[in-house]
């Protein structure tokens, strides 16, 4: 599939990051206009934040942070810019965490990527994702609305039926996570039912390893894409095929902008570096600004195969938070970043953290241009001063570390 939902996808990428920029005064105005957002952002004067650089100096919001935020003000933390009776649903995650939508349509904009794996009006959609307190198909719900496809509502279990269903009702496409769409082919196996309508899968949730997506591609269904989304936020970015084959990365949603950071902290990483994705979302009613998912990814650079010019990214490469206990007390990211900025000869840091049963050492690996005694004992001056532990440190040559986004490496033995 070579055709797009829309024209935005294929933007010239000045003219989509002018429009952003122009957007973005706004849009901070309006999240001021919420009670959670206007202590977040005290001291803000929206109509300055119209750039890049501008918005990389406003706090990074967790969604570590959410729990807290909400217990203060429930449901969403003084988040939302829509009353809660105004809203559509409520919704609850583990935590609790809760997530609002809103009653526009295709509001979690899960649209782009139903469109990019090749569903369009008239088609039929096997939906297995949770209806139960969790938001994934509610996103595909108002996709499919927007595209005009019927929606199979099969949620998750019950694996027996939704063989049956497949078998029965021949839809065009699976989506839900990778591995039940495993498990359904499994059993359609051990059934000897047909369910080879299912040419096309969108999946997400979990991580789809190379290994399974041979697989559902090897036992029956050609086109299996994988999208990135949260419940906060919904679709962030999707992957895309070319005349069939698939294409390196995932394409960012038109109505986003993202950044990556070093975890821990809101500082911006060297474009292709790994670190933790944050997201500003222009959503009418429940505007984030600088979000931090929590999840680690990096930029991709040049433009995607399939046409799409907006940023793409790698992908999900694990998480952000690293957080670790040494000695029995937390070591955070961000006083890892802290300890390095004291020090400016520090290009490049990771906490290694060894030992065995209670015996823990901590260790901080500097990438330097230049080191000496001096350095070597004011950086573990440092080290004390932020975490309150005693630690070593190691200048390594540059360009060593490895390009993973880690700050903390717990690399202890627990056999």
């Amino acid at each position: 599939m070579t055709d797009y939902l829309d024209a935005l996808e294929t933007r010239e990428p000045h003219s989509r990051e002018q429009t952003l920029m122009t957007r973005l005064p706004a849009l901070v105005a309006l999240a001021q206009s919420a009670p959670g957002w206007a202590t977040i952002l005290k001291g803000v004067t929206a109509g300055d934040i119209h750039s890049r650089n501008a918005l990389a100096q406003l706090p990074v919001t967790r969604k570590s942070d959410l729990k807290d935020l909400q217990r203060k003000d429930l449901p969403f933390g003084g988040l939302n810019t829509t009353a809660t009776e105004k809203l559509g649903r409520v919704f609850m995650s583990p935590g609790p965490i809760f997530d609002p939508e809103g009653r526009g349509p295709d509001w979690w904009r899960f649209a782009r990527p139903l469109h990019a794996v090749g569903l369009r009006s008239g088609d039929l959609i096997q939906n297995c994702f949770s209806y139960h307190f969790t938001p994934a198909a509610f996103m595909v719900e108002s996709a499919a609305a927007k595209l005009g496809c019927t929606v199979i509502p099969a949620g998750i279990g019950q694996t027996e039926m939704q063989v049956q269903a497949m078998a029965e009702l021949r839809p065009h496409a699976y989506i839900g996570t990778p591995s039940f769409l495993k498990i359904i082919i499994e059993k359609a196996q051990e059934m000897g039912a047909d369910i080879s309508s299912v040419q096309r899968a969108i999946v997400g949730a979990e991580a789809l390893p190379p290994s399974l997506r041979n697989w559902l591609q090897e036992h029956g269904v050609p086109h299996v894409l994988q999208l990135y989304a949260t419940a906060d936020i919904g679709n962030i970015a999707y992957e895309t095929m070319s005349d069939g084959k698939l294409n390196p990365g995932m394409v960012l949603d038109e109505d986003l902008i993202l950044e990556i950071v070093r975890p821990g902290t809101g500082d911006l990483v060297a474009e292709g570096e790994v670190g933790e994705i944050v997201i500003t979302s222009f959503n009418p009613d429940y505007p984030l600004i600088r979000f931090g998912t929590g999840d680690m990814s990096a930029i991709l650079p040049g433009i995607s195969p399939c046409g799409r010019t907006n940023l793409r990214i790698k992908g999900w490469m694990g998480r952000a938070d690293q957080t670790t206990k040494v000695k029995g007390m937390f070591v955070h990211p961000s006083q890892v970043a802290e300890v390095v900025k004291r020090h400016p000869e520090i290009r490049k840091a990771r906490l290694v953290v060894t030992g065995e049963m209670a015996n823990d050492v901590m260790t901080l690996h500097c990438e330097c241009a230049q080191h000496d005694d001096a350095l070597n004992n004011a950086v573990i001056d440092s080290l004390r001063d932020v975490t309150k532990l005693r630690g070593g440190v190691l200048f390594v040559a540059n360009g060593s570390l490895p390009n993973d986004g880690k700050v903390i490496d717990d690399a202890r033995k627990y056999e």
